[in-house]
């Protein structure tokens, strides 16, 4: 029995040492079949960006087994900030998210990191609705949507109609309807100004295109061909301080979160919410949506040019990087990643969110009984477009504008001091 069992355990243990031989032959395969796909994704646990990136990431991993996604993700200033870390240490990921501005995209050409998408996308796309955006056929991601309108209006028609109010074609009829607000207890006009960034691209980067007269004066002034002390810029700040002292800007708005803002929008507290187009749609609102009107900002004094402008920037999206690109396992994977996020399916799910206005899939079709309300965003695109304030300004000017912008409201600065301040800040970028 002694011997019987010494010869077992040799047995064992030859076999033993054979599957070791056998799992190092073939490199770990067990291990080794699975490819690491990185990327970095854009959004948090609070917002439906993050949730959505999770939820894609869990059910492209159970659809393909033979992946693990390594991400991370990040919201706002920390996204922008981690990306340029990454880069320069030199942890580009396979997979990001991105676009072809200066904010989201910068640091991505400077790494070199940006090559030509087009060939990776998916055949459901239609590559022709995306915009050369360089001027040299390079498309180095793949937008989530089309244009993202950024300065929009949300109106609660059934609430105007029921004070007896009228959607506003100038300034004092604006002024009327906010006096007509206060006297049914409710307030004029709000946004979620707590998020200091609300305050540049949801607000001022429609009306500095407005009394400047230039849809493109961020960028020449962040060329250095124009001032942020120049009249015309100082001349939009000034707006904010007009709004709140003629009752039609709420100050306490830039105590106000997103939730909470949302939240009072619905509940009928205020009658106007300046959003981002993806604010609006009937995720975050229900019925209400279905009662909404989106229109630009309405007339304000210091206007100049370009009436009813709204702010665009082309939606951005998830990009394959020069690194992903370079290991063909590894491509093939990130491929899937990005079509999974532009299936039918998904598309159809961020029109009714409200995170994309426009669709750029072949011959896409509204299915029926789907939101008006995302009908009625498709009316933005008749209005005259500008740019964006922080696609193209950045770091502390940008941060000591939206923070002066914020002071301004709550009249703790004149329009005329903050302009100097950005120049100030921007000068010593």
């Amino acid at each position: 029995m002694k011997l019987l069992s010494k010869v077992l355990k040799g047995g064992l243990a030859i076999a033993m040492i054979g599957l070791l031989a056998l799992t190092s032959c073939n490199g770990g395969k067990t291990n080794a079949s699975q490819v690491t796909l990185k990327v970095m994704g854009y959004g948090d646990n609070s917002n439906a960006e993050g949730q959505t990136f999770k939820r894609i990431v869990a059910e492209f991993e159970k659809a393909n087994p033979g992946v693990k996604v390594d991400y991370e993700l990040l919201y706002d200033e920390a996204y922008h900030q981690k990306a340029v870390a990454r880069l320069a240490a030199g942890d580009a990921p396979d997979v990001a998210y991105m676009g072809a501005d200066a904010r989201w995209g910068g640091s991505w050409q400077e790494a070199g990191q940006q090559i030509d998408n087009t060939p990776y996308f998916p055949s459901n796309i239609d590559a022709s609705q995306i915009p050369d955006f360089f001027g040299t056929g390079v498309k180095p991601y793949l937008p989530l949507g089309g244009s993202n309108y950024c300065t929009v209006v949300g109106v609660n028609m059934e609430l105007l109609n029921k004070i007896g109010g009228k959607l506003p074609t100038n300034y004092d009829e604006w002024k009327a309807l906010a006096k007509l607000c206060k006297d049914n207890g409710i307030i004029c006009l709000s946004t979620h100004g707590a998020d200091a960034w609300v305050w540049g691209s949801c607000v001022m980067s429609a009306i500095i295109a407005r009394t400047t007269g230039d849809a493109k004066w961020i960028e020449k002034a962040c060329k250095k061909e124009v001032k942020f002390t120049d009249q015309g810029f100082v001349n939009g700040l000034a707006v904010l301080s007009t709004l709140v002292k003629d009752g039609i800007l709420d100050p306490d708005s830039v105590l106000v979160d997103d939730g909470t803002g949302k939240s009072n929008f619905l509940n009928g507290k205020y009658l106007m919410y300046i959003d981002g187009q993806w604010g609006f749609g009937e995720s975050n609102y229900p019925e209400l949506s279905k009662n909404l009107k989106l229109i630009p900002i309405p007339a304000f004094p210091n206007e100049v040019g370009l009436p009813g402008a709204i702010a665009g920037a082309w939606q951005v999206g998830y990009g394959i990087t020069k690194q992903g690109a370079s290991n063909p396992e590894v491509l093939e994977y990130a491929k899937k990643f990005v079509a999974a996020y532009n299936s039918n399916e998904e598309v159809i799910q961020r029109l009714a969110d409200g995170g994309i206005s426009a669709p750029i899939l072949k011959d896409f079709k509204l299915p029926d009984g789907m939101d008006p309300c995302i009908a009625e965003k498709a009316t933005l695109g008749s209005f005259p477009s500008c740019y964006v304030i922080d696609s193209y300004l950045q770091g502390a000017a940008n941060d000591t504008l939206n923070a002066g912008m914020q002071d301004i409201v709550r009249g703790k600065i004149d329009a005329k001091t903050l302009a100097e301040n950005v120049q100030k800040q921007f000068d010593a970028q």
